[in-house]
């Protein structure tokens, strides 16, 4: 999906399918989770012919089928060019709102490094120190003033939170409410990078 969703213009190149190389070796996977929504919960397998009964046959046993009329649909749509031309205006729209997100932070919150592919709907931003409680404060001071962060340590197996990061979304957020986001806690994310100066209260000003 990364490739489906890597922004045109920004650095990176889409990575080519090795389905295509060794089609009787690899087993090519995709999904429009991401792409349109993950309720249709429609994928698609590319698979080498010895395969293809085994698969099919554990796909049956599994979740008997997918709905006809939205797989349908989903091959229109890609027929018809239409799924080619929403990923292109998809590409254009997710490149602007990380560039808001950069710029944002950039302004606001300069300590802050931010890192991940220019793919996608989230990237990483790393707040400099080892101080463990600065990633929970952060994202308790951000909700006290109404904007939705997501510690780093939700996503780690042992839940630690050390180095402290936060996982930024942009996926449903509009460049306006990003700016206007990172303003509102650009000093949360600045005292998390000077001991002693942090503040989770709301804003006050």
């Amino acid at each position: 999906m990364g490739s489906a969703t890597a922004y045109q213009g920004v650095g990176l190149t889409p990575v080519g399918a090795l389905q295509g190389l060794a089609a009787d070796r690899v087993v090519s996977i995709g999904t429009v989770s991401k792409s349109l929504a993950p309720a249709l919960r429609i994928g698609w397998l590319l698979c080498p012919p010895a395969l293809t009964a085994p698969i099919t046959a554990t796909k049956l046993r599994t979740d008997r089928g997918s709905p006809t009329l939205d797989q349908l649909a989903l091959a229109r749509l890609v027929e018809s060019g239409r799924y080619d031309r929403h990923l292109r205006r998809m590409r254009t729209t997710y490149a602007a709102r990380r560039t808001a997100l950069v710029t944002a932070l950039a302004a606001h919150a300069p300590e802050v490094r931010l890192t991940g592919l220019a793919a996608g709907f989230h990237a990483v931003a790393h707040l400099p120190g080892t101080d463990a409680a600065a990633e929970r404060a952060v994202v308790d001071g951000a909700r006290a003033r109404s904007v939705g962060l997501y510690g780093m340590s939700a996503c780690r197996s042992n839940r630690a939170t050390a180095p402290p990061q936060l996982v930024l979304g942009f996926g449903d957020v509009g460049e306006r409410a990003i700016t206007e986001g990172i303003a509102t806690i650009g000093d949360l994310l600045s005292g998390a990078c000077r001991p002693g100066r942090l503040v989770a209260g709301p804003d006050r000003s």
